[in-house]
């Protein structure tokens, strides 16, 4: 036995773990709950540490991943105006607190795979301008 052997046994481990990638990746969908990670997301890209975050799926609980829209108060225009958003896998509370006299924060929770999608917010605009 030489070491065509052990690349023999490497390959057909490779393939039976490998080929069918929904239902034999590990068990991944099974077990985990995938989230993106973000601190600080403008609205069209991450600006900080982007990544992801798992979570255990226990006992078929609904896990969630979270969305955190902050908003500021523009006197002028006397309404909230989109700042920033963070993407996170901690504890999901979902609901709307006022953070301080002008800052507001909107929680939105979602169970899917990689689901918290800041773009996916209607308060971004994303106005393509033509010019003659």
């Amino acid at each position: 036995m030489g070491p065509w052997v052990f690349r023999l046994l490497l390959m057909s481990m490779f393939t039976v773990l490998f080929v069918n990638e929904r239902d034999r990746v590990l068990g991944a969908n099974k077990w985990f709950q995938l989230c993106r990670r973000c601190e600080f997301h403008n609205g069209y890209s991450c600006n900080h540490v982007i990544g992801s975050c798992w979570k255990f799926k226990i006992a078929n609980l609904k896990r969630a991943c979270v969305t955190d829209n902050f908003y500021y108060y523009d006197r002028v225009a006397d309404r909230y105006n989109y700042r920033y958003s963070v993407l996170s896998c901690r504890t999901c509370e979902e609901g709307s607190f006022m953070l301080f006299h002008d800052l507001y924060r909107e929680t939105f929770c979602c169970t899917e795979d990689n689901c918290n999608d800041p773009e996916k917010n209607m308060d971004i605009s994303k106005i393509a301008m033509s010019y003659p």
